[in-house]
């Protein structure tokens, strides 16, 4: 495990077995309520107090186990009121939260209620995603015993039980193999229809393919030199896996945009201009 990928400032350790010559690095962690598209998170959370004690519950228990927490809602209030009125939807909203906030990984609670004659109960869903590519990481689902009670609060806690420690143990695992082996992300290249371009262009002094060159690039500047090319035409190019490092230099995520950015760079120096569209992992460049 690489030290300059740490996620937190100082490494902390595994619960089990570990010593200093064998850290594991821990992920920095925000725990937010699950919203559907037309609610709004902010409305969401404060209406909901079994959704309040489960969210508080679970970042709790990420904390007691020494892990590094955001808190959703003070993120939350950070943003500029009028912005959040302003925004669409609760998705648009979520994002804007987990940018802000840094986090490694974010954990998405829901809380469901059920009423029936023989009691009451509540379940608990908890999904974690990798904040850098909003990849599901890992998922538990929780019920309590029926009870006489309409204090779904105390409903929640008792379904949590040991389950935050559970969903933890598979985030560590998850997130260990991201350090190691870096984050997955993909690459479609293009061409504009009126390019006069195409992937067996000849390009650079030594006269290889343009599909060659873009490959030779990519093994040069994929983390570890992994990558896998899904299929190559005259038109397109699809790499469906590039590996790129958990952090860069600076110990900033290292996003999908800069990889885009020093790959077009690769482009210009070969003549060739290019765009450049990010959405989560993925990348599309068209080349003009």
């Amino acid at each position: 495990m690489v030290a300059l990928l740490s996620a937190t400032s100082s490494p902390a350790y595994s619960q089990a077995g570990a010593t200093s010559e064998h850290p594991t690095v821990q992920p920095t962690i925000m725990v937010i309520p699950f919203a559907k598209e037309e609610e709004q998170l902010r409305t969401v959370l404060e209406n909901d107090a079994a959704l309040r004690v489960a969210v508080t519950k679970v970042k709790e228990g990420f904390d007691d186990r020494g892990y590094s927490t955001i808190d959703f809602r003070a993120k939350l209030n950070q943003l500029n009121n009028d912005r959040v009125m302003e925004m669409e939807n609760a998705t648009s909203l979520k994002q804007e939260v987990i940018e802000l906030s840094g986090a490694d990984i974010y954990v998405e609670v829901e809380v469901q209620k059920t009423r029936t004659g023989t009691g009451n109960s509540a379940t608990v869903v908890m999904t974690a995603y990798d904040a850098f590519s909003s990849q599901s990481l890992a998922n538990k689902v929780a019920s309590s015993p029926k009870f006489y009670t309409d204090d779904y609060g105390k409903l929640t806690e008792r379904a949590l039980g040991n389950t935050v420690e559970e969903l933890l143990n598979t985030i560590q695992l998850k997130f260990d193999d991201i350090v190691e082996n870096g984050r997955t992300i993909t690459m479609s290249i293009t061409f504009d229809v009126a390019s006069d371009k195409d992937m067996d262009t000849e390009v650079g002094t030594g006269g290889d393919l343009l599909s060659d060159s873009i490959e030779d690039w990519i093994a040069d500047n994929a983390y570890e030199g992994y990558y896998h090319v899904q299929g190559v035409t005259a038109t397109k190019l699809l790499v469906d896996a590039i590996k790129v490092p958990l952090k860069d230099e600076n110990g900033r995520n290292f996003r999908a945009s800069r990889f885009a950015g020093q790959f077009r760079n690769h482009l210009k120096a070969l003549g060739l201009e290019a765009t450049r569209d990010v959405q989560g992992n993925r990348i599309f460049i068209t080349i003009q």
